[in-house]
């Protein structure tokens, strides 16, 4: 895929980034040698690979999951203006 003059500048405008005229051909440039770096990345052969979430083997920290403040829903409810059946009561948003 090859980024035009057009395209380079439809991208700027999209990210709200000012690009003078004279600057697109670079920016169009630079497109294009990302492009090619991630088609270059498409041909990399990882069958067989597993993915990973770091690039160093971690497990992520584990705690219980223990309610540890609760039993206040009449306190919590008392100030709210539409309370029904223990819950908070908005008005229909979605036809």
């Amino acid at each position: 895929m090859s980024i035009d003059l057009e395209t380079a500048a439809r991208v700027a405008k999209l990210a709200r980034i000012k690009v003078e005229e004279d600057q697109l051909p670079a920016l169009a440039e630079e497109f294009n040698t990302i492009l090619g770096f991630i088609e270059q990345l498409g041909e990399v052969d990882v069958e067989g690979v597993e993915p990973m979430t770091s690039v160093t083997p971690m497990a992520l920290k584990r705690r219980e999951d223990i309610v540890t403040d609760g039993g206040m829903q009449d306190k919590i409810l008392k100030n709210a203006p539409d309370a029904r059946e223990g819950f908070f009561a908005v008005p229909k948003v979605v036809e």
